[in-house]
């Protein structure tokens, strides 16, 4: 079946349904997820895009676009950054976000984020952010970001949708259900604030690699939206301020 219509099948038989999301009616904390050079900037690593790429491009821009209103309004804005040390893996991903590789920094256009306090990062070395934010002494420091502010919605960005996003909004809605993130009771997902990777099935075969490193872009975000969806997240199509 082509991408083209994997695409028809999953819009006919997994239908998603997205709503408008109004900010400031409630008190809202913007998440965004691992939007750092190894996962959206073109060539900068083995998880980096290979080619330029519309979606990962609107994620950033959206993202941007967010932190600024957040930010310019006093919101809490937490980001999550992949860092992983020097020659320590994380199964089944090659190595990537290294340490001092340029990785683990923000994409050019979020590099402003460096300069305020106001964002608050955290860094983590697997693909839920939710359980890289666990410290040693067991606190974790996304409870404590939304406790110290209130939080009661998260409105979540940044990439892979169906990897870094999805593993922690899944956490998020299995640690709120079990009261554990008190004030905290919507988490929604922004589907055009996020992006995943694209490695179509032609390209792997193409390069001599497993089909199992097939990876396209469209249905695999997709596939990710609609399983935040049926977890509980609501999916957002329109952000205003």
């Amino acid at each position: 079946m082509s991408t083209e219509g994997l695409m028809r099948l999953l819009n006919s038989e997994l239908p998603l349904l997205h709503e408008q999301y109004k900010a400031g009616d409630k008190r809202v904390g913007l998440v965004i997820v691992d939007e750092v050079n190894g996962f959206a900037t073109v060539g900068a690593g083995n998880s980096a895009p290979l080619r330029p790429s519309q979606q990962i491009d609107r994620m950033i821009d959206e993202t941007d676009r967010l932190a600024r209103q957040f930010l310019d309004r006093g919101w809490p804005v937490l980001a999550f950054m992949d860092l992983h040390e020097m020659g320590v893996s994380e199964p089944p991903w090659s190595k990537h976000c290294e340490r001092g590789s340029g990785e683990e920094d923000f994409v050019p256009k979020l590099r402003w984020l460096d300069n305020t306090e106001k964002c608050v990062k955290i860094y983590k070395d697997c693909a839920d952010g939710f359980v890289g934010a666990f410290r040693k002494d067991r606190s974790n420091g996304f409870v404590d970001w939304v406790a110290e502010n209130k939080v009661e919605h998260i409105l979540v960005v940044g990439t892979c949708t169906d990897v870094c996003v999805l593993d922690f909004v899944v956490s998020a809605l299995s640690a709120r259900n079990h009261k554990m993130i008190p004030p905290l009771s919507e988490v929604y997902v922004y589907a055009d604030g996020c992006a995943t990777s694209d490695m179509p099935l032609e390209e792997v075969k193409k390069n001599g690699k497993s089909p199992y490193s097939a990876h396209p872009q469209g249905p695999t975000h997709y596939m990710g939206l609609y399983i935040m969806s049926y977890r509980g997240a609501r999916l957002v199509d329109s952000v205003t301020i």
